[in-house]
């Protein structure tokens, strides 16, 4: 089964740390980041799409695909 993800977060090192620890847990980059500005916040966000192959299990609603 393939799972997919969405990481977003602040520009910042924490989103970098989110998006390392994925990798480092088995996921793979999907696509390019995406960047986005909110003007009311003054902030920019980030997002990246992430994949694993999960063996040995069935796709449900239900899942935390983060803890796969």
């Amino acid at each position: 089964m393939r799972v997919y993800r969405f990481i977003t977060g602040p520009d910042d090192s924490s989103f970098c740390h989110r998006v390392t620890d994925a990798l480092n847990k088995g996921w793979e980059l999907h696509g390019s980041p995406s960047l986005t500005f909110n003007a009311a916040e003054n902030k920019t966000f980030c997002g990246q799409a992430v994949v694993k192959t999960v063996h040995g299990k069935d796709y449900h609603p239900d899942m935390k695909l983060g803890e796969q």
